[in-house]
């Protein structure tokens, strides 16, 4: 009996030993998976968070592509705008230039049916001068007839050849004739087509200079409305559109009733057009 008692005993011990044992193996097994499994959130979690930063990045630098791509249409707009306002400005000095163009073709028209008339008028003068009677005045009368007609004859030489485009022989002409009768009767109008010759010749500022000794010179001469309006095309030519304009109102003001008035008109209506 008493060794009965004693084998369930150790029969307890064992199986409670065998039974504790099995517990804290599945303790250690458990906390192992435990552990791994912590391990694998915390990878998992740098995973998320580099993926996030990449993202991030990739962000960034979309929204640093986007405002480029802005800016360059930005500008892009800007210079379109540019070219169309420098176009337009082209198209009015262009239409300047054109108007310009047809008054020089107007004027050289008016100036040689003007000069035809004139020439033929002081020939009809000469024609019809009185010879006195008495030898010894007869003389004089005779030479200073010569040196009017020499004089007509050496402006009418240079007017035909401004009429045939020889813009530089006409200087010439002009200024030989201004050297030899600087106090003719002619001097005004040898004045102006000197000027003319000049402006044909792009020698612009030299126009401005003998058109503005005519206006000082011979402010009473019929060709001083002419003399103005070259030198306001001499003027527009050089890029001074204010004393062009200036130019242009003065010959309004002065001359309304000038054959030139009219063109003078319209070349200030397009000059003021030029914003």
């Amino acid at each position: 009996m008493k060794k009965l008692i004693l084998a369930s005993v150790i029969l307890t011990a064992q199986l409670f030993s065998v039974g504790s044992h099995a517990a804290l193996f599945d303790d250690t097994e458990a906390r192992k998976k435990i552990l791994e499994l912590e391990k694998n959130m915390q990878s998992q979690n740098q995973s998320n968070q580099a993926s996030l930063a990449e993202l991030k990045k990739h962000q960034q630098e979309l929204e640093q592509r986007l405002g480029s791509l802005e800016t360059i249409a930005k500008n892009g707009l800007v210079d379109m705008q540019t070219q169309v306002e420098n176009l337009k400005q082209e198209v009015s000095r262009l239409r300047g230039e054109l108007e310009l163009a047809a008054h020089n073709l107007d004027t050289t028209q008016q100036r040689q049916k003007d000069l035809y008339a004139d020439t033929d008028a002081r020939l009809r003068k000469l024609e019809t001068v009185p010879v006195a009677a008495p030898a010894v005045a007869e003389a004089p009368v005779s030479a200073a007839a010569d040196k009017s007609s020499q004089e007509q004859q050496q402006l009418e030489q240079a007017n035909s050849l401004l009429k045939e485009s020889k813009h530089k022989e006409a200087f010439n002409a002009y200024d030989k004739f201004l050297k030899e009768y600087p106090n003719s009767t002619y001097a005004a109008e040898a004045k102006y087509g000197l000027g003319y010759s000049q402006f044909a010749l792009k020698n612009y500022k030299s126009a401005i200079a003998t058109q503005q000794k005519l206006l000082d010179m011979h402010p009473d001469s019929p060709k001083v409305p002419d003399a103005m309006l070259n030198m306001a095309n001499s003027q527009i030519q050089l890029g001074l559109v204010p004393a062009a304009k200036k130019t242009l109102r003065d010959l309004i003001a002065k001359f309304p009733n000038s054959e030139v008035t009219p063109t003078a008109q319209k070349r200030l209506k397009a000059l003021e057009a030029i914003k």
